[in-house]
């Protein structure tokens, strides 16, 4: 595990000393030492699924791993701003939403108070990012969950003040799933304010320690998001909360192979009619998904074939899945050059105008 995280003060001035040797033709060299502005063309991508580490939140984080014996990512622990901007100019993205990855997320099983503080911190992080780079990245704020009334705070700061893009939050928080009565005023409060709620699955608490040979990554984050899914739209969440626009990552996970299977089980439900008033498939198809890890052809074929092109956009998953091999693998679909310029970026700036530019 390295000593320190976050940028390299060497890294740094290096690039600080070429930008400013722009008379000499030096930084041509370097792709953001251009101005925002003159490296953005209209057709360039969005990401819509893109990891931060403020750096108390990057030690907190590999700590919990240690005390939890969970091996680093490399990818994750070598992050800094500098190598977002490169990753982001070499793959031709101009602005990349920020959000929280997974596991453990603010709460680190501290409690609550200690999740809020940490919401707070990489809030204010994330929005420092926005302001720095401007144009170059947009923010999806984290919220404590564990306490309802902080939490209620912090959406208010993180949208009226901090200017967020919209709310990012996990797909579970321990035992309980987002449809949970418990957290049915900050859901209506979101809905109220018409908010975009995006969603990052995690290795769920039930879960974690099963022995199958993989990491939990692999498995139980996609599943995780198919459990918040699920929740949401049994419990009535999706029917009462009408005018929320929910985004899900991976492709929603495993929603695209299971939808049949879900909704042969709910429709026997007597109550239906009131938590999927125009039938479960509409439901799945209201929803927004993003393509992180999930552009593999079956993949993106099970997901098209369930929701239109329209509510689906691009993500990477950065620092742990390379854009570049991603967006190679979108681009040998069977997509028309529409439907691709829409999952690239149109599609993303329709759910966040301000992306436009």
């Amino acid at each position: 595990m390295p000593g320190k995280v976050g940028d390299s003060p060497g890294r740094g001035q290096r690039r600080q000393f070429l930008c400013g040797l722009g008379g000499l033709g030096a930084a041509a060299l370097l792709p953001s030492c251009a101005t925002p502005q003159a490296t953005m063309p209209a057709t360039r991508i969005i990401d819509t699924h893109h990891h931060f580490y403020p750096p108390e939140y990057q030690q907190a984080w590999l700590g919990w791993e240690d005390e939890h014996k969970v091996p680093h990512f490399p990818q994750q622990t070598g992050w800094t701003r500098s190598k977002s901007l490169e990753e982001m100019d070499q793959n031709n993205v101009g602005t990349a939403v920020l959000s929280l990855a997974s596991t453990p997320g603010v709460w680190m099983d501290r409690g609550a108070a200690e999740a809020t503080r940490l919401a707070r911190l990489c809030n204010e992080y994330g929005a420092d990012m926005v302001r720095s780079y401007p144009g170059r990245y947009g923010q999806f704020a984290a919220l404590p969950m564990l306490d309802v009334d902080a939490s209620l705070k912090e959406l208010e700061y993180a949208l009226d003040v901090l200017k967020a893009d919209g709310i990012g939050l996990q797909t579970s928080y321990g035992d309980r799933w987002p449809g949970d009565a418990s957290f049915r005023p900050v859901f209506e409060e979101l809905n109220r304010r018409k908010a975009l709620v995006y969603f990052h699955p995690l290795g769920a608490s039930c879960c974690t320690g099963l022995r199958y040979g993989a990491f939990p990554a692999l498995i139980e984050y996609p599943h995780d998001t198919t459990r918040a899914v699920v929740s949401l739209l049994s419990s009535g969440s999706f029917a009462r909360f009408r005018d929320i626009r929910w985004l899900f990552s991976h492709a929603g996970g495993t929603i695209p192979m299971l939808a049949g299977r879900i909704e042969g089980f709910l429709n026997q439900r007597k109550d239906r009619p009131e938590f999927a008033p125009e039938g479960i498939e509409e439901e799945f198809r209201r929803l927004y998904y993003d393509t992180a890890n999930a552009t593999h052809p079956s993949a993106m074929a099970a997901l098209l074939k369930l929701v239109p092109g329209s509510h689906v956009v691009f993500g990477t998953d950065y620092p742990y899945v390379p854009t570049g091999f991603q967006r190679a693998n979108l681009e040998k679909s069977a997509l028309s050059a529409a439907e691709l310029l829409g999952i690239e970026r149109d599609n993303a700036t329709a759910l966040m105008p301000r992306l436009r530019g």
